[in-house]
């Protein structure tokens, strides 16, 4: 029986199943401080009836470094209460078993590279929601440099129409993440994005800074797919738009352009703890 976690900064997703492609029991909690967080979700596990390995994929910035005494952080984290969190030795010494830990994105564009048939391949997975994240996945692996991706912090260029807003970002102001993430929307507007008139400025303004998101991807690491989930993502029509703009801003340049695609995930809502379990699965076998 494997065990995983999605850990975001709202809520944390549970489950348990014989295998990734089998889970039999799931729970959600929310995301509190991380005392009370961390042992509501290790009594749920707990009572499962045992598990042999957890999976986590979490709310970042984390360390993935295995040799890094701080492996399976969460480190520098806005979130208030969280920074420097063991979550992955947490649980590992509360339930006795191994555990497989990276970012809630890695293990979401895992679960889709499995999900898209291909043995090799490449994908990027950009969650828009809360935060903006982007894991990758190439030759059927994630990536790991000396840290992880952060696609959410890269500095788009503006739209014409959207150059005065500073921006959310406590760290950088009008990043990614600062100008097209959902409290963005919520700062600039009052309102999320779905519920603004279909002809309101502000749908091509996030769909602009997301398309660029998926530009850099298509060009500096030469992905097939770019797959855009989150609860933004979620605003009927923005994904389309996103990938007619990513074609426009590609101007039919780059190697391989007619098979970049910009999609919807196949997993849907469940790409996330998918993916952990799929790190529970490695985490059994190693």
């Amino acid at each position: 029986m494997l065990g995983a976690i999605e850990a975001g900064g709202t809520k944390f997703v549970l489950a348990v199943g014989p295998s990734p492609e089998r889970i039999t029991a799931r729970h959600t909690i929310p995301t509190r401080d991380p005392e009370t967080t961390l042992a509501e979700a290790a009594e749920w596990l707990a009572g499962q009836g045992g598990i042999t390995a957890l999976g986590i994929g979490s709310f970042g910035p984390v360390e993935l470094g295995r040799t890094s005494p701080r492996w399976g952080f969460i480190t520098t984290t806005p979130k208030p209460g969280w920074a420097d969190c063991d979550i992955a030795g947490y649980f590992g010494g509360v339930l006795g078993v191994p555990v497989g830990f990276d970012t809630d994105v890695n293990a979401a564009a895992l679960a889709e590279h499995a999900a898209s048939g291909s043995a090799g391949g490449s994908l990027a997975y950009l969650t828009v929601g809360t935060g903006i994240g982007g894991g990758l996945v190439l030759d059927g692996q994630p990536v790991h440099g000396i840290a992880h991706p952060e696609v959410g912090h890269i500095y788009p260029r503006r739209h014409p129409e959207d150059r005065d807003f500073p921006g959310t970002c406590p760290s950088h102001g009008d990043c990614l993440e600062g100008l097209a993430s959902g409290p963005a929307i919520m700062a600039r507007w009052g309102m999320s994005l779905s519920h603004l008139p279909a002809d309101h400025p502000g749908h091509a303004i996030i769909a602009e800074c997301i398309a660029q998101a998926c530009h850099v991807l298509f060009a500096s690491v030469a992905v097939e797919d770019v797959v855009v989930g989150g609860g933004v993502a979620n605003t009927p029509g923005l994904v389309e738009r996103v990938a007619q703009r990513a074609r426009e801003l590609d101007a039919g340049y780059l190697p391989g352009t007619a098979r970049h695609r910009v999609i919807r995930p196949r997993l849907g809502s469940e790409a996330g703890i998918t993916g952990a379990m799929m790190l529970a699965d490695g985490a059994a076998k190693a």
